[in-house]
């Protein structure tokens, strides 16, 4: 499954991406809205990770689909 699935389809995998990146907040999903950067860039700041950690942990994500 590639990231326009997941993008396309955001309210029906927003619960799985809230059980893997729980720090943020709802409306922070609801800001990200399918946005593979946006996620990108909240998990950079609430979990403090560098852009190629984070973009790591969404490839990971996008795998287990």
């Amino acid at each position: 499954m590639n990231w326009d699935i997941i993008g396309g389809k955001w309210k029906q995998f927003k619960g799985d991406v809230q059980k893997q990146w729980g720090r943020l907040t709802d409306d922070e999903y609801d800001e990200i809205a399918g946005n593979r950067q946006k996620l990108a860039g909240k998990l950079q700041e609430k979990y403090g990770y560098s852009k190629d950690k984070a973009n790591r942990e969404i490839d990971e994500f996008i795998q287990r689909y």
